[in-house]
């Protein structure tokens, strides 16, 4: 993937800043058509801000990296607003489908065979204002909002800080102190990369008592 400077213009962006949209039915309209243009918006979910690109528009995930100064080896998370947005996206066996019911909604990224291949995070956030613009938008292809190696935003202004977001929406402070758990299903046995809001022990159960 390469990234050109001035993929980081899209439609909305504008030199004083992003646009401050409240999570009402104009706020989360205004949000949707943005992201359906081609932005990039930073929202509130369950842990931190995130920034937020239409799943299927190519050039706005590359924004994405290029406003984060993420490197482009990293993958971005598909974040939903129901089990129904993933068709298309990724294979969900019986396996997945215990934990999503489980866990979802909630702070637990689960990394799942990709229809096409490879693999992809995916999630379905528990805060209002992040599901309604899901619902809204359809489903989107995020990251944490912040520059990559940096805290991430905890609140609307924080997340503004970033350069070329075409609106930010604002949710309050962020609820969360941790971000997702992530817990990899694509090998034989679960495996969690990352532990976040949800605990290892939570998840997966204690380890099995040591021989002897």
């Amino acid at each position: 993937m390469v990234l050109q400077p001035h993929e980081l213009r899209a439609p909305g962006v504008s030199s004083r800043g992003p646009l401050l949209l409240k999570p009402t039915r104009a706020g989360l309209t205004r949000a949707a058509n943005l992201l359906r243009s081609g932005g990039v918006i930073a929202f509130p979910t369950d842990t931190v801000y995130g920034l937020g690109a239409a799943a299927d528009d190519e050039v706005a995930r590359r924004r994405i990296y290029l406003i984060k100064g993420r490197p482009v080896g990293l993958p971005l998370i598909l974040m939903a607003a129901a089990e129904s947005q993933l068709e298309g996206w990724v294979h969900v066996d019986s396996r997945a489908e215990a934990i999503i019911r489980r866990w979802w909604p909630g702070p637990l990224t689960v990394i799942l065979h990709a229809k096409g291949g490879g693999t992809l995070g995916v999630r379905i956030p528990k805060h209002e204002a992040a599901l309604e613009l899901l619902r809204a938008s359809g489903p989107l292809m995020t990251t944490s909002a912040n520059r990559h190696g940096l805290e991430p935003a905890m609140n609307a202004e924080e997340a503004g800080a970033l350069t070329g977001l075409a609106a930010v929406l604002d949710g309050g402070i962020a609820p969360g102190v941790v971000a997702s758990t992530v817990l990899d299903l694509t090998g034989p046995e679960p495996h969690v990369l990352r532990e976040g809001a949800i605990s290892t022990a939570q998840l997966l159960g204690p380890p099995p008592p040591r021989a002897g």
